[in-house]
């Protein structure tokens, strides 16, 4: 398979993820699932160290991108710059990355009631009253782990400097 081959394979919908993972899972070594989700508009500097460090956590790492329609109900009209495809290639082409899915809903509250994770990845403006599914990844005895983010990364502060 060569490198283009490769970074599309690792764009799966919900089922085909579900059905790979539990393939690995009933084998003998079970890998440690980790999962996080967001926009990834614009992808940046703050977005590569924050998936590093959550791939770190974990034999892999899954993502899940909110799809075109989902990231304009989250962050209005204007948004997203990168359409869903162009973003899923991009964090598909980032070697710690070793899934990605789409979804439409406004929360990945079904992708991980599906993937079942044993470890649940936000950034540290989050805190756990206010993370959608830790319930759940905790109650089937997995964890929440909020990693702190790059000082003065975002997006929408990249796309506030392009307006200017």
């Amino acid at each position: 398979m060569n490198h283009h081959e490769h970074i599309y394979s690792k764009i799966l919908t919900l089922d085909e993820l579900t059905e790979r993972l539990g393939v690995m899972r009933q084998g003998q070594q079970k890998p440690v699932v980790v999962f996080t989700n967001g926009c990834f508009d614009l992808v940046h500097r703050g977005h590569v160290d924050y998936l590093s460090r959550a791939r770190d956590l974990g034999d892999l790492l899954v993502v899940g991108l909110n799809s075109d329609s989902s990231v304009r109900r989250l962050k209005g009209e204007s948004r997203p710059v990168s359409n869903e495809s162009s973003r899923a290639a991009v964090l598909a082409a980032m070697g710690f990355v070793d899934y990605v899915v789409v979804f439409e809903e406004d929360t990945p509250l079904r992708l991980i009631e599906n993937i079942c994770p044993d470890i649940l990845v936000k950034g540290g403006d989050y805190d756990r009253s206010n993370v959608v599914g830790a319930d759940f990844v905790e109650a089937h005895g997995g964890r929440l782990e909020l990693l702190s983010l790059v000082p003065g990364e975002s997006t929408t502060r990249l796309v506030e400097r392009i307006k200017q």
